[in-house]
């Protein structure tokens, strides 16, 4: 069997021979993980089961002085977070679309990896990324505190402007779809510790509508859907559900009760994620971070489940404790 078999039935809620799983790690967490010894006793990538491709790098510009532009000329401030950084001035200062055009999102460079990546991971299950996909597209064109008041003051342009993203995303989903992947993978995040960013009213009048567009085109064409959205998000699964999805990510510990919502949603939605990189990956030990992998590992074992760290791995977590997971992973049972 596959890789990519073993993660289509977890995926299905079917009871695959093992727990499948993929994760990364951020430019500082690889910095200290790359020197450990136990490094060239892995396989490579550390055997993941999920290739990701699309939305290529090659859009970020250097401007100088640690930052960057991207193709929807947002400038990113990476002299902290070198791996997406924090979002510099507006290029939306103002509540309207006129005048500002967005990039083509046909532009070859979007899908450059996409030929390479399936000839190369055929046995791999195949995502096709989206990241910043809506309200983070949205907020980081306008600003967070700008597109939140909008949605009060301003709720035209609020409609008008995450409807213009969702059609961009539907052009490159519809492109996508052709290539021989399993999945689209939307990145969006809606919360906070504590709640939504905007609240399940707001979320559902301006931001659900347009999802339910850019999923149905994704299972119109047979696909899965696949979401990331950090933080305490879990009021939506129900709605989130009913509009398509399939695959819930990161699912944080510290803000939701993964083994109630895996019983919960048995059959309906499937996770990839879990291991806390809050707390137990950063302050746990070794020891803590086995017992909190084999926990998941168990709980994922009759399908619905792709292990992962609930985000990729910071810079703050020991060595021994990224090495712990990764061990305890390759090394569970598996059924003949």
């Amino acid at each position: 069997m596959t890789k990519r078999e073993v993660v289509q039935l977890s995926i299905d809620w079917k009871r695959p021979p093992y727990v499948p799983w993929s994760f990364g790690f951020t430019e500082g967490a690889w910095e200290k993980l790359k020197s450990h010894p136990a490094l060239g006793g892995f396989p490579p990538d550390f055997g993941n089961h999920v290739v990701s491709m699309g939305n290529s790098e090659d859009w970020f510009v250097e401007t100088g002085h640690d930052r960057v532009r991207d193709a929807f000329g947002v400038v990113w401030d990476r002299t902290v977070d070198k791996d997406i950084g924090v979002v510099e001035g507006l290029v939306l200062p103002e509540p309207r679309l006129q005048g500002y055009k967005f990039p083509d999102p046909l532009d070859p460079r979007w899908f450059a990896d996409v030929p390479g990546k399936l000839k190369r991971h055929q046995d791999l299950y195949r995502v096709f990324s989206i990241g910043f996909s809506l309200y983070e597209r949205a907020w980081t064109l306008r600003g967070m505190e700008n597109l939140l008041m909008d949605f009060h003051e301003n709720p035209e342009f609020a409609h008008e402007l995450l409807r213009a993203i969702a059609d961009w995303d539907l052009v490159q989903v519809r492109k996508a779809v052709q290539y021989d992947i399993d999945a689209v993978y939307f990145g969006d995040d809606w919360g906070q510790q504590q709640g939504l960013q905007m609240g399940p009213g707001l979320w559902r009048e301006f931001i659900k509508p347009e999802l339910a567009r850019m999923y149905g085109a994704v299972k119109a064409a047979g696909k899965k859907v696949w979401i990331h959205s950090c933080g305490d998000v879990d009021e939506l699964f129900d709605d989130l559900v009913a509009i398509g999805l399939d695959c819930f990510n990161p699912f944080q510990p510290e803000v939701m009760d993964v083994p109630a919502l895996m019983k919960q949603y048995q059959g309906r939605l499937s996770f990839h994620g879990g291991l806390s990189t809050q707390r137990v990956l950063p302050y746990g030990t070794p020891d803590d971070v086995r017992q909190a992998t084999r926990q998941l590992l168990e709980w994922g074992r009759d399908g619905g489940y792709v292990f992962s760290p609930a985000h990729a791995v910071p810079k703050d977590a020991p060595a021994e404790n990224m090495v712990a997971f990764i061990e305890t992973v390759l090394s569970q049972p598996r059924a003949r």
